[in-house]
């Protein structure tokens, strides 16, 4: 991209009242923003919906100014700068309809062909939460999921070291700019974060943290993934507004349900009794409702002798050991489980490489 067109694209995403939406359509009328501001009032006033205040506003040249040092400090930071029209602009975010004009980001982040799932939760996360988020992403280290928050304090933070733990690509939507880091006490995990992902934000170096920025940065998270799961979330919270953003770009959302006398579960059990989000109670759940090809992961792996594998993960696991490949029904008589409690235990076998699927619905150990 010229540099006249990222100086015209960067002074439009920052004019108050235009809005991504505005900002997308005037693109798109004009064809580059560089043809949208030497446009004339008649020409610009054409735009159906522009008004006349907007129009004041294109034609501020204070925004040029802010531009012109964004633009520096992009330069001197070494800030990533996808434009909504490019390749590297991220697929899933592209599709939403209030996805920003331009994303800024910084670290080492790559979407392409990964799995992309965020995580919310309350601030205020449970050591249960804490220990369901850390196991869930374990379980579904092997797939290579890239783990996406909000950086903020709670089940985001969780989710951030949890996923650095397993070699897994992180990202944190900030909301602010890349210029700074809220909340301070987490800026010893930047680098590791860099190093393992990176961090995205619509917003400029010149925005300073602000309350009403966490819509702004909740609709990427929602929107960069292709599922939203809610660990643990009281009856009002952050957490419920990404679900509802999620569910809004017909995204898949999950909910941990909970004890309903328990505060940070009231969440997520409403979100599932007004079926705006799935129930699911494990990585295998998850797994299950996405469709996500466990045989292109596993076809490398060789039998792992020495699984340590419990209860009736290792029941199942002995019986195919015993008898070889067998049907889903004929192992569920074999074991004595009923099949939809069978299809739970060969999925997070599948996850730990230990089975594989066949055709006909036959399974057999790697």
């Amino acid at each position: 991209m010229q540099e006249q067109e990222l100086l015209n694209l960067l002074m439009l995403q920052n004019i108050p009242g235009i809005g991504h939406i505005n900002a997308k359509k005037l693109v798109q009328y004009f064809g580059n923003a560089t043809n949208l501001f030497q446009a004339n009032i008649k020409q610009l006033s054409e735009v159906e919906g522009i008004g006349d205040k907007r129009l004041k506003s294109l034609k501020d040249s204070a925004y040029l100014r802010e531009a012109e040092k964004e633009l520096e400090f992009i330069k001197k930071n070494n800030i990533e700068v996808h434009y909504y029209q490019d390749e590297d602009y991220p697929f899933r975010l592209k599709q939403c309809i209030d996805g920003p004009l331009l994303l800024f980001s910084r670290g080492k982040i790559d979407l392409k062909n990964k799995p992309i799932l965020s995580i919310v939760g309350t601030r205020q996360i449970t050591s249960h939460g804490i220990a369901f988020c850390e196991k869930f992403i374990s379980d579904l280290a092997p797939l290579k999921p890239v783990i996406v928050s909000g950086f903020a304090y709670g089940t985001d933070i969780v989710a951030h070291k949890a996923a650095m733990d397993h070699n897994l690509q992180t990202i944190g939507c900030l909301a602010h700019g890349l210029d700074q880091i809220y909340p301070k006490a987490h800026q010893k995990y930047t680098a590791a974060i860099e190093n393992n992902g990176g961090f995205f934000t619509d917003f400029c170096s010149h925005h300073t943290f602000d309350r009403k920025n966490f819509l702004s940065r909740n609709r990427i998270v929602a929107g960069l993934s292709e599922a939203t799961v809610v660990i643990e979330s009281a009856e009002k919270g952050g957490s419920l507004v990404t679900a509802d953003i999620a569910h809004s770009y017909d995204r898949e959302v999950f909910a941990i349900p909970g004890r309903p006398q328990d505060k940070f579960s009231k969440g997520c059990n409403m979100l599932i009794k007004q079926q705006k989000a799935q129930m699911i109670t494990s990585a295998a759940d998850l797994v299950y409702f996405l469709n996500w090809d466990l045989t292109a992961q596993n076809k490398n792996k060789q039998a792992q002798l020495f699984v340590d594998l419990k209860g009736e993960e290792k029941l199942v696991f002995e019986k195919l050991k015993e008898i070889g490949k067998a049907e889903i029904d004929a192992l569920s008589l074999a074991c004595d489980l009923p099949t939809y409690k069978l299809a739970s235990v060969l999925i997070s076998l599948e996850l730990s490489g230990c089975v594989r699927p066949l055709p006909g619905k036959q399974f057999e150990i790697i």
